[in-house]
């Protein structure tokens, strides 16, 4: 079973929970960055939680069913259809044999999910199915004219779940190992608003605004790095570490968001303002 890529859009991977513990060989976690969106669509077509989903960025993707799927899709809101015929968001979606699935473009968020009932089938590397854009470790990136191989189903289509409600107000902070080279780094970040900036990815959502003001000079040797560091470079201004982040780095990590809050990163477009409050 398997399932053509027709067009890959601006940036799809695949990805599953990611490959934790490897940092001491240089290897990020990756894994998918909404991770409860991609929770729900395996959900939904009766996967369990380790199942690859394909992850779409901001432009969606066109798929060809090679057999009969179930699939879901989750995450950034968007307009699905199949031979072009309206389907249903974030609800068991029939694609039959030799049909075109078209997912569209974001509405509003940047990172959608497709899950497929048994889930996206590309060997495992390290333990898991993730593509790592920064260290190239796991699967290659999906492009047009690949084809992706399905695993077995193993449960039946949930029709009875729903869709998380976005989460709204400021996302929550936690004190950084080096706090103490800045001046009350977490007062001064909860205390104003940040721009998404244009170069936000997988790797880092990076933050215009107030720069963060220091006390400490001079160089850091580089350290251990965590998802959610909020790493301040010497202009001031703050990125936060997503799931392709490097496992060390040599600026000082003033603060780290909280870990359940981490999945709305994902959804934030360049532009849109970002606020802080303590945990």
């Amino acid at each position: 079973m398997t399932l053509t890529i027709i067009d890959a859009g601006a940036l799809t991977t695949v990805q599953d929970l990611g490959r934790p513990g490897h940092a001491h060989l240089g290897v990020p976690r990756a894994g998918a960055l909404d991770a409860p969106a991609a929770a729900l669509g395996n959900r939904i077509v009766g996967n369990p939680p380790s199942a690859a989903v394909l992850e779409t960025t901001v432009s969606g993707c066109t798929l060809r069913s090679q057999t009969g799927h179930w699939i879901a899709v989750t995450g950034a809101p968007c307009h699905l259809s199949v031979d072009g015929h309206q389907a249903a968001f974030a609800a068991p979606v029939w694609v039959a044999p030799g049909a075109t699935l078209v997912v569209g473009p974001a509405t509003s968020g940047v990172r959608t999910y497709v899950a497929v009932a048994g889930g996206i089938a590309v060997a495992p590397v390290l333990g898991s199915r993730s593509t790592d854009t920064l260290a190239g470790v796991g699967p290659p990136l999906a492009l047009a004219g690949m084809d992706l191989p399905i695993g077995v189903p193993t449960r039946e289509p949930q029709a009875h779940d729903t869709p998380r409600p976005p989460a709204a107000g400021p996302l929550r902070l936690l004190p950084g190992p080096r706090a103490d080279w800045f001046t009350d780094p977490l007062g001064h970040l909860c205390a104003t608003s940040y721009a998404v900036g244009e170069a936000s990815n997988r790797i880092g959502l990076r933050l215009h605004g107030a720069p963060l003001p220091r006390v400490r000079a001079g160089e850091l040797a580089s350290e251990g790095m965590v998802l959610g560091a909020v790493q301040v470079p010497p202009d001031g201004q703050p990125v936060v570490f997503l799931a392709d982040h490097p496992v060390t780095g040599g600026y000082p990590v003033a603060a780290v968001v909280h870990p359940d809050d981490l999945h709305r990163c994902a959804q934030l477009r360049p532009g849109e303002q970002v606020r802080f409050r303590r945990a």
